[in-house]
């Protein structure tokens, strides 16, 4: 059965500037959710070590490591300093105890798209063995920059074909930012889709501006333009039963409200509570 994973990116968005985040106050919400797994975007500058005790402690899988590594350079010199925060970042995701890591990929805006793919695919190619070393699964996610070098699911199944160990985290709304369904995205890349995460959008003047010319901001699953429904159709029916992490990057209620109101509406559909 798929399973829904706090994603400490959406509670963090609510921490002010300055304060620690709340490492324990999320495995509690989480608790409260019947939630069992989590997906942390980095350790916030806390040992992970002691991220892992404490995620242990209350019960909890850390089901995915998340985090920025620029890997977007023309030379392998130009890399260098990515692959060095990637062997760092290896060694958190091992103290963690992932099967898996996630790499958001933004591209650049002095970069075409094609040239972010290239650099990044080739950044991809030099880390990839590092974290075959340990054990350890590399991703990337459907980014929703119109920049992105992945987007939608045709950039994900060249990025796969090129690199075959690579493997995908869905991301049901950012497909969306290219005119592509959340479905049809699922479908496409489903053979490699190893990680998962439900957000969703409303059409905005302003905001996250997608390859399709539309601008857009977050909404709450379910609210929005994305049919998360029919992509959980897709993925029971395809036989997918990893964790969807649960993502909330709106403004119209705190980040902890969107949890407790979105998380067990996903619950719902993948009970197959539709």
């Amino acid at each position: 059965m798929i399973k829904v994973a706090m994603m400490s990116y959406t509670l963090a968005r609510g921490v002010p500037a300055g304060e620690d985040f709340d490492v324990v106050g999320l495995c509690r919400l989480a608790q409260e959710l019947n939630v069992d797994g989590v997906d942390w975007v980095t350790t916030y500058g806390q040992d992970p070590a002691e991220v892992a005790r404490i995620t242990a402690d209350h019960g909890l899988k850390t089901v995915c490591y998340t985090f920025f590594c620029d890997l977007t350079h023309s030379t392998v010199e130009g890399r260098a300093p990515g692959r060095e925060q990637f062997r760092r970042e290896l060694q958190t995701a091992v103290a963690l105890g992932v099967d898996k890591i996630m790499l958001p990929c933004a591209g650049k805006e002095d970069l075409r798209r094609e040239e972010s793919f290239s650099y990044t695919m080739a950044g991809l190619a030099e880390v990839l063995p590092l974290a075959q070393e340990v054990g350890i699964t590399v991703t990337v996610e459907h980014f929703p920059a119109a920049i992105a070098p992945f987007i939608n699911s045709r950039d994900m199944a060249r990025a796969v074909g090129e690199l075959p160990d690579l493997r995908v985290t869905f991301d049901s709304g950012n497909p969306v930012t290219a005119g592509e369904s959340a479905e049809a995205a699922y479908r496409a890349n489903a053979p490699w889709v190893v990680h998962a995460h439900f957000k969703d959008w409303k059409r905005a003047a302003e905001g996250m501006c997608g390859l399709d010319g539309n601008c857009r901001v977050g909404e709450l699953v379910g609210d929005g333009e994305v049919d998360n429904v029919a992509a959980t159709k897709a993925m029971r029916e395809l036989g997918y039963d990893g964790y969807v992490d649960f993502e909330y990057e709106g403004t119209d209620m705190s980040p902890e409200t969107a949890c407790r109101r979105g998380i067990p509406r996903m619950q719902e559909w993948f009970a197959g509570r539709f």
